[in-house]
């Protein structure tokens, strides 16, 4: 039996909890116009918290109206970003603080073609330098499935969390394009799945590998139709009170297990995808259809994983590089 839960944090209006002001309405009417502009779902919520966040500093200084802000203003609110202390006591990251930034820029230009300000003080506004990183924590194959087995099979949730990693793992998809996904876009017969609208509003199929079908077929006859009872939903995958997933609450969910296995990382179910991509490459996959796979427009963006696939580097070093471990015995001789 299914024990459903209250929402953990419900759905919230965009941004009309806000107090009556000038900068509050104008972000209504932002909003609105966004959506009609075709942006996806994510970027809507991004650019709704993102703006949220800076009225609310802006008016805890005594700021209301969009005239007042002024690119010093910005750049006041861009050193708090930098300042600002997480509830573990870490700063936010050059890219977090440029995810901060972004939908305000998008904010001010839109506040300057609705005539709403005669300047847009954010066009000058130097944005942090985000550093090209390579992913910090690659699961290894049997990291990934101790992960795997974290999940309780014997009970209905168990069994749909494992079908979810199974998926995360075998596809390399993003946890967005995860919570997205309908029960019409997987074809467990064929072994792939369509993406809809994923990053850059673009759609994909990806192949899904015979282990996922399986249980995402076992999910969906054992335990979906029980979650689905209450609510008229499509979503593939549904929460224990019968809604899809919120994205964020998804990666915090499935963040669990890993926590079980003992694995500390940064980073829940994109560790999946780095791992599925990763593991490809070292068993030869090439890199352009790792690409493809992964939804990158770029192929720069894939090319990070060739940096984390060292495997067969590893193998052609201790092949080929002179000081090989049966030389120790000479170094020994010598000390």
């Amino acid at each position: 039996m299914v024990r459903r839960k209250k929402h953990p944090g419900g759905s919230q209006p965009r941004g009309w909890d806000l107090p009556d002001s000038p900068l509050a309405t104008a972000l209504q009417a932002f909003l609105a116009w966004s959506e009609t502009g075709g942006i996806s779902s994510f970027t809507l919520r991004q650019r709704q918290r993102a703006v949220r966040r800076f009225i609310v500093w802006a008016q805890e200084r005594g700021l209301s109206s969009p005239p007042e802000i002024t690119l010093p203003i910005l750049e006041r609110y861009q050193r708090h970003l930098y300042l600002y202390r997480k509830t573990d006591g870490m700063p936010l990251s050059m890219a977090s603080q440029n995810a901060e930034l972004v939908p305000l820029r998008a904010y001010f230009k839109w506040l300057a073609r609705a005539k709403q300000i005669q300047n847009n003080p954010a066009a000058e506004l130097e944005m942090p330098r985000v550093p090209r990183r390579i992913p910090r924590y690659i699961m290894t194959v049997e990291e990934v499935e101790t992960v795997l087995s974290q999940a309780d099979i014997s009970t209905p949730l168990g069994l749909r969390d494992r079908a979810m990693m199974e998926v995360l793992y075998s596809s390399g998809i993003r946890r967005s394009e995860l919570a997205h996904l309908d029960m019409s876009d997987v074809d467990v017969k064929r072994g792939n799945l369509l993406v809809r609208e994923g990053k850059g509003r673009r759609d994909r199929f990806v192949p899904l590998g015979a282990r996922a079908c399986a249980w995402v077929t076992r999910y969906s006859l054992e335990v979906r139709p029980e979650l689905s009872a209450t609510m008229n939903s499509q979503s593939l995958f549904l929460t224990d009170y019968g809604a899809p997933f919120e994205v964020d609450w998804l990666g915090e969910h499935l963040k669990r297990y890993l926590q079980k296995a003992g694995i500390v990382a940064p980073g829940a179910c994109h560790l999946f995808r780095h791992a599925c991509a990763t593991h490809m490459l070292e068993n030869g996959a090439d890199t352009r259809f790792i690409q493809v796979l992964l939804g990158h427009a770029s192929l720069t963006s894939t090319q990070i994983y060739t940096s984390v696939s060292i495997q067969k580097l590893k193998q052609i070093h201790d092949a080929t590089h002179p000081a090989r471990i049966e030389r120790i015995g000479d170094a020994a001789d010598t000390v």
